[in-house]
């Protein structure tokens, strides 16, 4: 059965012992600390603690752990996003390959959605290309596979339902990569778009504008087009609704949890859970 709320994913970890080993840089401030205890008492973790008076040299020595295989997750302590992402991105010693692309994937239960809900990209990408756009989809469906989900249904996002090459040219794309879709380079899964939010996740909503799509106001994960889309709907269920959120980058060797220094601990702590899914 499809996991669909994260006590059953924290179930899930626990059930099937996958246990991780996480390299955690400077988690010197109380909501990591509390997110990696709790992670280690329930049996998810095994913490990896790089601490230095220097957080550049605590960031190289957890990207070099993880080079040399021992550690499966890296998660970003009390120090600066930049600091960690240029140990990360170090052409010479870093754990981005070349010609993979990286990108924050966020995974929300909402109180009046039926089931766990991904989203992209709302930290890393300002604009994405096709490219990053292809990729994230290719992640994002990985992830839907891994919570049991056969055939998810991904939307792209737009503020209307129609192509609209003049004002928005990335809405073109949007038919190029369900095509892609349709000749199975995501695997078995439902894509379409250009979609509205609501539509997207209400049925409701879809049978009063009488659109036809598969989607069928049931997505598993929305595909935003920019950075300021995807990180404003994260700040809004989070402030508003209350969200559970988890988010983690995707494309290095290893899945990294990057939360925001004044994230709390329990977003720490589900972020960390669904880094050890994968």
């Amino acid at each position: 059965m499809p996991i669909k709320s994260f006590d059953e994913l924290i179930a899930h970890l626990k059930t099937h012992h996958l246990k991780k080993r996480v390299a955690a840089v400077c988690p010197n401030d109380e909501s990591s600390h509390q997110a990696i205890a709790n992670a280690e008492r329930n049996g998810i973790i095994t913490p990896l603690v790089f601490q230095s008076d220097d957080p550049a040299e605590a960031a190289r020595q957890a990207v070099e752990a993880v080079r040399r295989g021992e550690a499966d997750v890296i998660m970003k302590g009390f120090v600066n996003t930049d600091v960690l992402l240029r140990a990360i991105l170090n052409k010479e010693t870093g754990i981005l390959r070349k010609g993979r692309v990286m990108t924050h994937i966020t995974l929300a239960q909402l109180a009046d959605y039926h089931k766990l809900l991904f989203f992209t990209d709302a930290a890393v990408i300002p604009y994405p290309t096709q490219e990053q756009r292809v990729a994230q989809i290719q992640y994002v469906t990985h992830y839907c596979q891994q919570l049991g989900i056969e055939r998810p249904r991904i939307s792209l996002i737009h503020c209307s339902e129609k192509v609209d090459a003049k004002n928005f040219p990335f809405t073109v794309g949007y038919g190029e990569i369900k095509e892609m879709a349709a000749q199975g380079a995501f695997g078995p899964c439902i894509i379409d778009g250009p979609l509205d939010l609501k539509t997207s996740c209400s049925k409701e909503s879809m049978a009063v504008k009488h659109i036809d799509s598969p989607i069928a106001g049931d997505a598993d994960a929305l595909i935003f087009p920019d950075i300021e889309a995807g990180n404003l709907f994260y700040k809004t269920i989070t402030l508003f609704c209350q969200a559970r959120t988890a988010g983690v980058l995707q494309g290095p060797d290893v899945p990294v949890v990057l939360p925001s220094r004044g994230d709390s601990a329990e977003s720490k702590y589900l972020s960390l859970c669904l880094a050890c899914l994968l």
